[in-house]
């Protein structure tokens, strides 16, 4: 069976959608539905679909199976709750909403159209971040004590639509953007659930009223303690995870590769023939719906986030240590 989609928003995510489903014999694009003409116009001549000013008016017209909704963050509620109720099952990009509450009603509004969603946390296809979580399992490095991630990229640079930068419409900054990449690494390579945060943050960007920086000490249900530091300032970019272990150290950079210490010094782990991470997603989401089941990034797992992200901002406002809500 051949499953026909539709694309809402046609930014650049877009297009690593389009170039997966290039790949896969049983997706077709349909069509792309963006406010910016000239930008849906360009996307859907590289390739070949129809293209609609109006997300309403496409998902009417064309009917498809899947709809992919890769809006600003502020209306993810709305579009989904919409397009689930026309019958579409849906990938949606992350964060999954700006608040749990948010989250809950498209969780609602999906389980009464009888539909499946799928987030976007491409991390569980990225192949070094799964040769990680597989080495992880295999116990060969001993127990798992500690985690350090860092991420520093410039967050304020002139070409971001001004949307990200502010709060009301994004929910956050680089924490709820990017931070929602380290949050949910974290999660799912130890099968587990940030249960505890403590953060401190810093607003030292020239423009908007979001966070730029912060630091967040988090203990996952099972005890792991993690570190994630974030810097959306000038500086060298760096996107780098370390597992400590009391048997070795696993270095992850989810792009590029993978590195392990048995030894006292970083080997590289030879890559694995590696697939398009969004095929994987894909994939995923196709044996979702053929098997009527939750995909890996399902909506209930990407809430958990959501959750940790609205214990960052209560923790940083009230300086204490935030308990996480686990479901």
């Amino acid at each position: 069976m051949s499953y026909r989609v539709a694309l809402i928003g046609a930014g650049i995510i877009s297009r690593n959608h389009l170039n997966a489903m290039r790949q896969m014999s049983e997706l077709s694009a349909a069509a792309v539905a963006d406010i910016d003409e000239e930008r849906g116009r360009t996307v859907s001549g590289e390739y070949g679909i129809a293209y609609y000013s109006d997300y309403k008016e496409m998902i009417r017209i064309e009917k498809p199976d899947i709809a992919i909704i890769a809006l600003p963050h502020f209306l993810h509620e709305e579009c989904a709750v919409w397009c689930a109720a026309q019958g579409c099952h849906l990938l949606l990009e992350k964060p999954m909403a700006l608040s749990v509450k948010q989250c809950d009603t498209i969780l609602d509004a999906v389980k009464a159209a009888g539909v499946k969603l799928m987030i976007g946390h491409t991390q569980h296809y990225w192949p070094a971040n799964l040769q990680a979580k597989a080495l992880i399992a295999s116990g060969e490095l001993g127990k798992l004590v500690a985690i350090q991630d860092t991420r520093h990229l410039y967050y304020f640079h002139h070409d971001r639509p001004a949307w990200f930068l502010e709060k009301a419409k994004a929910g956050g900054g680089i924490l709820m953007n990017l931070g929602a990449h380290s949050i949910d690494k974290i999660q799912w390579l130890t099968d587990s659930r940030i249960r505890k945060v403590k953060a401190l943050l810093s607003y030292e960007g020239e423009r908007g009223d979001v966070e730029g920086g912060g630091c967040l000490f988090l203990e996952t249900s099972s005890g792991i303690p993690a570190v994630v530091v974030q810097s959306g300032y000038a500086g060298v970019p760096k996107d780098e995870t370390e597992l400590i272990f009391d048997h070795g150290m696993i270095r992850l950079v989810s792009a590029k590769g993978l590195w392990v210490s048995r030894n006292g010094r970083y080997e590289e782990v030879k890559p694995q023939d590696s697939l398009d991470p969004f095929v994987l997603q894909f994939e995923d989401l196709l044996r979702s719906i053929r098997q009527d089941a939750e995909p890996d990034s399902s909506g209930e797992y990407a809430r958990s986030v959501i959750a940790v992200l609205e214990a960052v901002y209560r923790s940083d406002e009230t300086g204490d240590e935030q308990s996480v809500d686990i479901i």
